[in-house]
This record gives C-alpha cells, sequence and structure tokens, in this order.
C-alpha cells in the first residue's frame, strides 16, 4: 500500500467519522469515495461511517473491478459517473443527511436549482444544484441521470434520497455536502418566514471572484 493510498484511507475514515458523530449521517447510510491514481478508494456496501477501519475500505480499479478490501458501497456508480465526467473531481460524498433529504421529497421546489442562493457560502462552495428523479437505491440508471449532466453539475439531490456531491479532494467534498446540508436546513426553518434571497448579480459577483 502506498503512502498515499494508506493517507487516504486515514483521511477517508477521519472525515467520515467526523460527519456521523454529528448527525450529518446515521446508521449504515451514505457513502464516500476518494480518487487515486488509477483506483478509487470508496466505504463498503453497508458500512457505519461512524466506525470505519482503513483496511476496510474498498478498493476498486476504474473498470469498476473490486480489487481490495471489503465489498463496495451498491452506489458505486453514482461515484463513477461524476469521476467519468469530472475530471476534476477526485473525492465524492454521498449523504442522506436529514434537511437536504427533506428538501428532495419537497413537491415545490425548481428542480434546476432546489438549493437556492440563500447565503454567498452555498454559491462559493456548492453551486448550482438539481434534482435528479427518483429511482430505487441501487439503481446503476442514477449513475447514467449523472452522466447526462456532462460534468456541469458538481452537486445534485435524488429525489426522495438525498444527496450527491463531487469536489477537487475529499476536504472538499465534506465542506461542500455539510455546506449544502446547513443551508437545506436554512430553508426549511425560513419556509413559513418572509427571506430574502441573494439577486442575480449578487450570485455573477460570487461566481467571478471565486469561480464556483
Amino acid at each position: 500500500m502506498t503512502l498515499t493510498e494508506k493517507s487516504s484511507r486515514n483521511e477517508l475514515v477521519r472525515l467520515a467519522k467526523s460527519l456521523f458523530d454529528r448527525g450529518y449521517s446515521v446508521g449504515s447510510s451514505g457513502n464516500i469515495s476518494v480518487a487515486i491514481d488509477d483506483s478509487i478508494l470508496i466505504t463498503p456496501t453497508n458500512s457505519c461511517l461512524g466506525n470505519l477501519e482503513p483496511s476496510r475500505i474498498s478498493k476498486i480499479d476504474l473498470a469498476g473491478t473490486h480489487v481490495g478490501g471489503d465489498p463496495p458501497s451498491k452506489e458505486i456508480f453514482l461515484h463513477q459517473a461524476f469521476y467519468e465526467t469530472m475530471p476534476a473531481a477526485r473525492a465524492v460524498v454521498h449523504l442522506h443527511s436529514t434537511y437536504a433529504t427533506a428538501i428532495s421529497c419537497r413537491s415545490d421546489i425548481d428542480p434546476d436549482d432546489c438549493i437556492p442562493a440563500l447565503t454567498p457560502y452555498v454559491v462559493m462552495r456548492v453551486g448550482r444544484v438539481r434534482l435528479l428523479p427518483y429511482m430505487r437505491p441501487g439503481d446503476p440508471a442514477m449513475g447514467q441521470m449523472i452522466r447526462d449532466l456532462q460534468g456541469q453539475k458538481a452537486a445534485v439531490l435524488l429525489a426522495n434520497h438525498g444527496l450527491v456531491l463531487a469536489a477537487k479532494d475529499l476536504e472538499s467534498a465534506v465542506y461542500a455536502s455539510e455546506e449544502l446540508e446547513e443551508t437545506a436546513k436554512l430553508l426549511m426553518l425560513l419556509a413559513t418566514h418572509p427571506h430574502r434571497m441573494l439577486s442575480s448579480p449578487q450570485v455573477q459577483e460570487l461566481v467571478d471572484v471565486f469561480g464556483r
């Protein structure tokens, strides 16, 4: 095992436990991956993000063949689709976090912009979020829906399911998924109260300055 692979396994375990300990993941829900060289490390199927073991993290090659560790998450295809269509992406986080999942269940949201620009940080760290239609967990067709986005969206909500987000590295992916969840929480808290969103010029300024 190379030093890079060893450190990536340890970092994945550390960040996964942080998400679990703070309630972003419960039970055996959610999965996280990181790309290293010509392989992908991903949390095993039916594993709990709170008690992963570095040596048991699943390893697959870019063709999807399981080459080490425990069997991979059944939703590995979500991760592969992002890596195939977003060359700069080196990590993917999929969570069933409470408020993002609640938003994904609502029938009154804009599927092209389901986490609107409430704060500058969701614009800077997440970008515009697409809602994808419901499919059963484990259905490989969800991977094709992400491929169909052609790398234009780094974050999606799966209807009645949860969030999936890709970023340049593991820490960035985790932080961005947290930002998406916290913004979803704010949106739910404000749903019955008058509130303002960032204007289009304000959003564009953020995009121009920070490049999301």
